[in-house]
């Protein structure tokens, strides 16, 4: 595409951008983003947040994500962890995490949505049924479709249609797949409940700890573990409270075995970066031990809550997410521009991640806010909605 030019130095390209796409095969995509800008639904590339502006987006719940990197590690691993990528970072991680979560095995994928979308298509398989919560993450869903198993959508944390669904299914084998934390409703199902029925109807628990690991529970072990239940597949993700990237599996022997072999978006990857590997294991003592630091994240949360409560508009759920539904699309949009203006970065929530009807602003609270912080959003919060009401 691009032509060397005579007089630009050695190893110097020219790349020209034509002002108009041409017509071709892929011309609909135009209409198709013209709809959707149409809607207030396309999605453009956030501006980096600016000196003075104050986020409100990140997951870096602990505020580990600015440390520096592990010095003398590889960036690569050079291949699939099955064939010559197999690094002693890797090893180290997933022992460190294992024994953290009192578990036997743990396997780290590449980010998140390789965890799901390789583990549920790995374990469950045609003939099997899917218990799928209505708000899991697209990287579940995805995972569920692709395992060809039959899936059944119950209502968002209700444990009574997961039961009826368990109890009244042919299939020999069924898997209950949830979050403890949804990210989008800061809420989650009530975990004990939801062990004992598997228990009773003989079912798999797979649980998605993603936005509670290091924020909830015994050295921040998560919501099972403040519970006092054991998942029979565990995910966590090293890109929110860990502060990295990358993701994990954790359970039986057995099933890291299986997905080692099996989990297509592991086997046919260039294994984690052994320098994430080695970063995760190095954040893996702050997040064990921050218990005051996750008290403080919570801390300020509870004061956002009450703050926009006292302002009439009630958050949804509990812990260091905050959401607040504003309801359409086009008024999402318009008071997260009003903060903008202000220097607050909260972008708007808007379908497909959430229904129809329910855009809405969403404050993640980290180990980076102070009360000052909190006092500020929540003045600037008060103008935007008076101006957009």
């Amino acid at each position: 595409m691009g032509a060397a030019t005579g007089g630009a130095p050695h190893g110097a390209f020219h790349v020209t951008h034509p002002t108009d796409e041409p017509a071709g095969p892929l011309a609909h995509l135009r209409e198709a983003l013209s709809n959707l800008e149409a809607r207030g639904l396309r999605r453009f590339t956030p501006r980096p947040v600016e000196d003075g502006a104050l986020s409100f987006c990140s997951n870096d719940y602990l505020g580990l994500a600015a440390r520096g990197a592990p010095p003398d590690v590889a960036i690569g691993s050079g291949a699939s962890r099955l064939i010559a990528g197999e690094h002693r970072a890797h090893a180290a991680l997933e022992e460190a995490l294992a024994t953290w979560l009192e578990l036997p095995a743990c396997l780290v994928f590449t980010s998140g949505y390789a965890a799901n979308v390789g583990a549920v298509s790995a374990l469950a398989a045609p003939g099997d049924l899917i218990v799928s919560d209505a708000l899991n993450h697209a990287s579940l869903i995805d995972g569920a479709r692709l395992s060809r198993a039959r899936v059944v959508v119950t209502p968002h944390n209700d444990v009574d249609a997961i039961a009826a669904a368990l109890r009244d299914r042919p299939e020999a084998r069924a898997w209950v797949v949830v979050e403890s934390y949804y990210s989008m409703d800061a809420d989650g199902p009530d975990l004990a409940r939801l062990r004992h029925v598997c228990d009773e109807h003989d079912a798999a628990l797979y649980l998605d700890e993603a936005h509670a690991l290091g924020m909830f529970g015994p050295r921040g072990r998560g919501l099972a573990a403040a519970a006092g239940v054991a998942p029979d597949v565990f995910v966590g993700t090293l890109g929110k409270a860990f502060g990295g990237q990358g993701a994990f599996v954790a359970g039986s022997r057995s099933l890291r075995d299986w997905l080692w072999n099996r989990a297509r978006s592991f086997v046919f990857s260039t294994g984690l970066s052994p320098a994430a590997a080695a970063a995760a294991t190095s954040a893996l003592v702050d997040v064990a031990g921050s218990a005051q630091r996750r008290e403080r994240v919570q801390s300020l949360a509870a004061r956002m809550r009450e703050g926009l409560s006292a302002g009439g508009r009630r958050p949804l759920g509990f812990g260091h997410i905050v959401p607040v539904v504003v309801g359409s699309s086009d008024r999402a949009a318009a008071l997260s521009d009003a903060l903008a203006t202000e220097g607050l970065v909260v972008p708007p929530i808007r379908p497909p991640t959430v229904p129809e009807g329910t855009a809405r602003l969403r404050f993640t609270l980290t180990a980076r806010h102070d009360a000052r912080d909190i006092e500020r959003a929540l003045d600037t919060c008060r103008r935007a909605f008076e101006r957009h009401p």
